[in-house]
């Protein structure tokens, strides 16, 4: 899995923003926290929000619900330090060390990752605003043989939905003027792009020269075809 943030702002920029008035607390800097699939390159989970601990930790309580309860092999992310204390505090488990007999207080209880998850992150270095350079850390677990710490998949789709939603455009008029609309479009672009939007690096090669495209509910198993707005949007959300 890997997680991002992604910037834009409703209302107004941050800078104009009055931090005693409760009123901007849905105003100025607001950003989409992302988990996200590489192998499928689905979406599994999004929350808009400050860029606060809290909001990293709802943002993967959600990935766990849809994970079965299951913990990631492998999770990656940038530099931002809240995921590591909330994937420790979500999946990790209480172990209290063995006595070893020897003078002192004795261990107290600790919080340790599940055997088999690795979690690692990206810090960018930068100077004057331009990078410099980025170092790769294993925060804990041990990385998978023939794995690699990045979060470009979802870089990149950063840059695909700002263009799929307007309102997320870095200089532009177009930005959101209410919370509320600014989240439910969010949510409207990052899962439709699931089962309506056909990614070109997921295709199949049926024949020379010919594709069948797939969208990332088609990779990851929960489509059989690219399905139009209409069919995504008019879905029973609970079928019998």
């Amino acid at each position: 899995m890997q997680l991002d943030e992604k910037w834009s702002f409703v209302g107004c920029k941050q800078k104009h923003c009055d931090p005693h008035d409760a009123r901007d607390w849905f105003r100025g800097d607001q950003w989409d926290h992302v988990a996200f699939d590489p192998d499928s390159r689905l979406v599994l989970e999004v929350v808009v929000g400050k860029r606060l601990d809290t909001t990293a930790e709802v943002l993967l309580e959600g990935l766990k619900g849809r994970l079965g309860d299951e913990p990631p092999a492998l999770v990656t992310s940038d530099g931002y330090a809240a995921y590591g204390e909330a994937l420790l505090g979500l999946f990790g488990r209480e172990v209290t060390p063995p006595r070893t007999g020897k003078p002192g207080r004795p261990a107290g209880p600790r919080v340790e990752a599940p055997a088999g998850m690795c979690y690692a992150r990206l810090t960018k270095h930068k100077r004057k605003g331009r990078l410099e350079h980025v170092e790769a850390e294993v925060v804990f677990g041990e990385l998978p043989e023939g794995e690699t710490v990045s979060t470009s998949y979802l870089e990149r789709h950063n840059a695909t939905d700002r263009h799929r939603n307007a309102r997320k455009g870095r200089k532009t008029y177009r930005f959101s003027k209410d919370w509320e609309t600014h989240e439910a479009l969010t949510t409207f672009t990052m899962y439709s792009y699931n089962f309506c939007w056909a990614v070109r690096t997921l295709r199949q090669e049926v024949a020379p020269r010919c594709y069948r495209q797939r969208t990332p509910a088609m990779a990851a198993g929960l489509a059989d075809h690219v399905w139009s707005l209409e069919e995504w949007l008019t879905l029973p959300a609970v079928q019998h």
